[in-house]
């Protein structure tokens, strides 16, 4: 069953700040071991909230507004994509994810919605 891992509230190094080698170092070997186990979908971080753009259509109008949906203390800030044989599994690699121990990961199960098409499988042939 696929489960997205959303990190929460983690404040990371970025490249030429302190700690930037061990952070990546920590993360490549969480990315390294869902990879081992035959768990890892996908994964990325996200580009700071102050980037982020919300769109909304109301009364068939588009509405487009800088910043994210709410104003709140948390912000997301990457996510992972797992396959796992059940939630203990998921539940065991959140724990080993590095930035559960700043942040918090919110583990939650991949709807299956029958008829629904895969998303990523469809978007490399849907650019063809």
């Amino acid at each position: 069953m696929k489960y997205m891992l959303l990190i929460y509230n983690c404040n990371r190094p970025g490249p030429g700040d302190p700690g930037f080698a061990e952070a990546l170092s920590r993360v490549n070997a969480f990315a390294d071991e869902c990879r081992r186990r035959g768990a890892l979908v996908s994964g990325e971080p996200l580009q700071p909230v102050s980037t982020a753009t919300t769109v909304s259509v109301r009364d068939g109008r588009t509405l487009i507004t800088d910043g994210p949906f709410a104003e709140t203390h948390e912000h997301l800030g990457g996510y992972y994509v797992l396959d796992c044989r059940n939630l203990d599994e998921a539940l065991e690699l959140a724990a080993l994810c590095p930035m559960a121990e700043q942040g918090w990961i919110e583990v939650r199960p991949i709807a299956g919605v029958p008829g629904l098409r895969e998303q990523t499988a469809n978007l490399a042939t849907s650019a063809e």
